[in-house]
């Protein structure tokens, strides 16, 4: 008779918990799933905490509701799944605004990811190069081709467009500069109508057109109680053995799957499974790569990634203007780089006691020195940085929090989704029971990471033999 499966789950991030949640629905009843997780905390960036006695985000803050075809975002349906669709909240408060020669000013509709669809939508922030996106006669990126957004909107619309709108709403996302991230990767939507359209203001109004968004429809979401809800309630649905403070060091395969060496290099525990899906960060992966598939190590290990600080105060009565929060360009010389009104943005994080929440991201990919500052150094920035922004001196805080984030938000170079799914193809060739998921491989963001998660439970049930259920 036929063993249970045994299959470990290396990470325990969302994407990791996302994969063991649909072993436990898909794969044969006695499968037997553990999560190994080296930190002692679950959830990756997904850390709900506590300032002045109430729940606050102290990583990711929300998520997408819907996905770039138009249907419910994965991350919406695992809640649903984890019965949390009841708890699901939207901002109260969408406008967010531009941090422009020292003051706000709002973002302007009409653009994707900051690239403008309407070229007078954006004059009150940009002023884009004139007559300079002609049609050429031909699509503006290749059939095969990946550029750096950067490259393609400065082409097109100008230094202005790039410094004062695009770069800073993608460092809001990756904490890296638009000059370097991948078109492909990061903007997947454009770079299909860019193969297509002759100008860059007819693939971003293609681009749009191609997943209209209902009027109204909330664009956003997260839990009220907190996202760390999610991460509690897929751990419970997995049924999984959890092993916090167990770090992998070594992967082997064997005749039947996978030797893991876990733990210290003086008292190593193996363990044998038949399959693994491997959701960690590149350069951890590429360790555990190393011996069983070494090109594909090298492969996963060009991806690199960038650093960040969320600093997270609570103010008594600071005077904020009724805006979601702000994007900083790092042409304005400031530290923080983005900025969100915890209690202007979501209804029900509105506080009896008047106090309101502000948290300010710092960190750039290339700047990691300025985050070498001690915690109280950079809370006083940030303090500071924030009362001239808003132009109004702040009072104290009556509490704070400083959450470092290391090596956390990828940095994808133009190429990295043709060298990622070549190394994905060498992986399954060679070890299909060896499965990339989650960590940034995909894009960002909650519902990438659990799509990533899912996939990979899926191709590890397709290994072992498909389902029985």
């Amino acid at each position: 008779m036929r063993q249970p499966w045994r299959v470990a789950v290396v990470g325990g991030g969302i994407a990791g918990l996302a994969a063991a949640v649909r072993l436990r629905d898909s794969a044969p009843a006695g499968t037997e799933i553990t999560v190994y997780e080296q930190s002692g905390a679950l959830g990756g960036k997904l850390r709900t905490g506590e300032l002045a006695g109430q729940p606050v985000e102290f990583g990711a803050e929300s998520f997408l509701m819907r996905d770039p075809a138009g249907a419910e975002s994965a991350a919406v349906a695992l809640a649903r799944r984890l019965g949390l669709g009841e708890k699901i909240v939207h901002p109260t408060v969408g406008q967010a605004a531009l941090v422009i020669d020292g003051g706000l000013r709002p973002i302007p509709g009409g653009t994707l990811v900051g690239v403008p669809g309407d070229l007078e939508r954006v004059a009150t922030v940009a002023r884009p190069a004139a007559d300079a996106d002609i049609d050429g006669g031909r699509p503006l990126v290749g059939p095969d081709a990946d550029v750096s957004v950067g490259a393609l909107v400065r082409s097109r619309f100008g230094n202005e467009v790039v410094e004062r709108l695009v770069d800073p709403m993608l460092g809001g996302v990756y904490a890296g500069r638009a000059d370097d991230l991948s078109l492909v990767t990061t903007m997947p939507a454009l770079a299909r109508t860019a193969r297509v359209e002759h100008t860059l203001v007819g693939a971003v109004r293609a681009a749009q057109a191609a997943a209209p968004r209902a009027p109204g429809a909330p664009v956003f979401g997260t839990l009220a109680g907190g996202l760390s809800t999610l991460v509690e309630a897929a751990v419970t649905a997995s049924g999984a053995t959890v092993r916090r403070d167990a770090a992998v060091r070594e992967l082997t395969a064997t005749e039947t799957g996978w030797r893991l060496t876990v733990g210290p290099t003086r008292d190593p525990e193996l363990v044998d499974v038949d399959a693994v899906v491997l959701a960690v960060p590149a350069r951890p992966a590429a360790r555990l790569l190393a011996g069983p598939a070494p090109s594909v190590a090298a492969g996963v290990g060009a991806l690199d990634y960038a650093s960040v600080a969320l600093v997270t105060m609570a103010l008594p009565q600071p005077r904020l203007p009724e805006l979601s929060g702000f994007l900083v360009p790092s042409t304005e010389g400031l530290l923080i780089k983005a900025a969100t009104f915890f209690t202007t943005k979501w209804g029900h994080l509105r506080r009896p006691d008047g106090l309101a929440v502000v948290r300010a991201s710092v960190g750039r990919y290339g700047e990691e020195a300025h985050l070498q500052r001690p915690d109280a150094d950079l809370a006083a920035t940030v303090h500071r940085e924030l009362s001239a922004v808003l132009g109004t001196p702040l009072p104290a805080p009556v509490d704070g929090h400083v959450q470092r984030w290391g090596g956390a938000l990828p940095q994808y170079a133009p190429g990295h989704a043709d060298r990622l799914a070549a190394a994905r193809t060498a992986l399954r060739a060679a070890h299909p029971t060896l499965v990339l998921a989650g960590a940034g491989y995909d894009g960002v963001g909650i519902p990438v990471c659990v799509r990533s998660g899912e996939t990979a439970a899926e191709e590890i049930i397709t290994a072992l033999g498909g389902s029985a259920r």
